[in-house]
C-alpha cells in the first residue's frame, strides 16, 4: 500500500503505524480484532464522504478541532479506536484519499496483531494466499465476489467457504476484502491485504546478528525481553556472522541496536577523528 503513497503521506504512514503499535501493545487477541473491525468502519465511513475526509485532513484546522470532530463522528466506537483515529487524523496527508488507504492498512495490521497474539499469523498469511488462489482459479467464484451491491451475499460466500477450516482472523479479513473493494480489482485488493500482513509481520520479527550461535536459553531470554518491550509475541531470527567479532546487533521494526564489537570500534574511531 505504501508504494502508492507520495509526499508527506508516506512519512505519515510510519507515524500512524507507530500509533497502532501503542494501541495494540499488551492487548488481547480479542481486543486487537475488535480494534480492527472498528478501524474498517472508520475507513468505510470516510471513504463514503469526501466532505468529511477534507474536513479531517484540512491542514488549516488545528489538531484539537480535528479530535473533536472525530469524537463526534465516531462516538459509538471504543476509546482505543477513537484515540487512534484522532491521532491519525492529526497527521499531515498529501490528499484526503490517503487517509482512507492508511486506515485500511491499520485495520488489516490490527487483525494481524490479533492473529500474532494468538500464534496464528503464519496461518492467516497461508490462508489468505490460498483464498487468492481459489479466486484466481474459479471465474464463477471471482464473479460472485466482485458483484456490486451484494455485500451480504459475498460475506456469506466467504463464511461458507472458509469459516469451517479457516482462522477467524482470515475470515474477518476476507469478509472485509470482498465487501470493501472501493473500485479496486479483487486481485489488487489481495495484494494490498498481503502487503499489510507482511508489514505487520516485519513489526514482530527481530533479526539478530551474532558472532556465535545463541544458546536456547539466551534466545528465550532475548525473545522474552523483546516481547515485554513490544507487548506482543516477537519471533527471533538469528544470523551467525563471524565478522561482527562479538556482541549482538538487533534490527527490530524501524530500529537498529548495534552492540557489536565492530560497531563499537568504528564509533571509537569516529570519536577519535572528531577530537583531532
Amino acid at each position: 500500500m505504501s508504494a502508492f503513497l507520495g509526499g508527506s503521506s508516506r512519512q505519515s504512514l510510519q507515524v500512524a503505524r507507530g500509533a497502532l503499535d501503542a494501541a495494540v501493545k499488551g492487548a488481547t487477541g480479542a481486543a486487537a480484532a475488535s480494534l480492527s473491525a472498528e478501524l474498517f468502519v472508520v475507513a468505510s465511513t470516510l471513504h463514503g464522504s469526501l466532505s468529511l475526509r477534507r474536513a479531517i485532513t484540512d491542514p488549516s484546522r488545528d489538531a484539537s478541532a480535528k479530535e473533536t470532530l472525530v469524537k463526534d463522528l465516531f462516538k459509538s466506537l471504543s476509546a482505543p479506536a477513537i484515540d487512534l483515529t484522532a491521532k491519525v487524523s492529526s497527521i499531515r496527508w498529501s490528499n484526503s484519499g490517503d487517509l482512507v488507504q492508511v486506515l485500511e492498512q491499520l485495520a488489516i495490521e490490527a487483525q494481524a496483531s490479533a492473529a500474532n497474539i494468538d500464534g496464528a499469523l503464519d496461518r492467516v498469511e497461508d490462508e489468505l494466499f490460498a483464498a487468492e488462489q481459489a479466486v484466481a482459479g474459479s471465474p464463477e467464484l471471482r464473479k460472485a465476489l466482485i458483484t456490486v451491491g451484494a455485500d451480504n451475499a459475498k460475506a456469506g460466500i466467504v463464511k461458507d467457504l472458509f469459516a469451517k477450516n479457516g482462522s477467524p482472523y482470515t475470515v474477518a479479513l476476507l469478509s472485509q476484502l470482498v465487501t470493501t473493494l472501493r473500485g479496486r480489482s479483487i486481485e489488487v485488493a489481495f495484494h494490498d491485504y498481503k502487503y499489510a500482513l507482511a508489514a505487520r509481520r516485519n513489526r514482530v520479527i527481530a533479526l539478530v546478528r551474532v558472532a556465535v550461535a545463541l544458546t536456547d536459553a539466551q534466545r528465550d531470554r532475548l525473545a522474552t525481553s523483546l516481547t515485554a518491550q513490544v507487548g506482543q509475541p516477537v519471533r527471533i531470527n538469528i544470523e551467525v556472522d563471524p565478522t561482527v567479532l562479538g556482541g549482538v546487533a538487533i534490527k527490530f521494526a524501524d530500529e537498529l541496536v548495534d552492540g557489536t564489537v565492530v560497531n563499537r570500534l568504528a564509533s571509537a574511531g569516529r570519536s577519535m577523528a572528531r577530537s583531532n
